[in-house]
């Protein structure tokens, strides 16, 4: 699954598929988001609008300073679809469209990881970015509906569910 539509317009790759001519032009790609960490990427030779996300995968990475600017970014764009990918699809890309989902169409952070999740069941943003994300999602809705707890696999993102009797981990364990 190399790309992935998560809302209408809205799609979701690794490096290799936004560098794919034939990708981008099946789905009307005009904004490219890169959040690969890489700035000197050569996209094919395409009428594209492209932004830089300038951040590494690594729980510390300041990546919600960009939430507002993608969100922004992603919803102006009226002339096709966009493309947010980063190395390999997984931590930074997701995490940035979930935040998109939450600022822009008003979901929850857990609804926005779920419809994430059901189209790209392999997402898996560290555990920095879901403190970002929290604390986001606090900011625009002034509660949370995803905590992190303690496991045997380590501090997880638990989804809050009506009841405690069982855990709904927002990751693949």
């Amino acid at each position: 699954m190399a790309v992935s539509q998560v809302s209408p317009g809205v799609f979701l790759s690794d490096l290799d598929s936004a560098l794919n001519v034939g990708v981008l032009t099946s789905r009307n790609i005009t904004l490219i988001i890169n959040a690969s960490g890489l700035q000197d990427v050569s996209y094919p030779q395409l009428d594209l609008q492209l932004l830089h996300v300038p951040v590494q995968d690594q729980p510390h990475a300041p990546l919600s300073h960009y939430f507002e600017s993608v969100a922004e970014r992603i919803s102006q764009n009226q002339t096709g679809a966009t493309l947010v990918h980063c190395t390999a699809g997984r931590s930074r890309s997701p995490t940035l469209i979930m935040a998109y989902l939450m600022r822009c169409e008003g979901l929850s952070l857990r609804r926005a990881h779920e419809q994430v999740l059901d189209q790209r069941p392999f997402i898996r943003p560290n555990a920095g970015f879901w403190l970002q994300l929290m604390e986001y999602e606090r900011t625009l809705f002034s509660r949370n509906s995803v905590r992190m707890v303690r496991t045997s696999c380590g501090v997880l993102p638990e989804a809050l569910q009506d009841s405690e009797d069982t855990a709904a981990y927002c990751v693949n364990i």
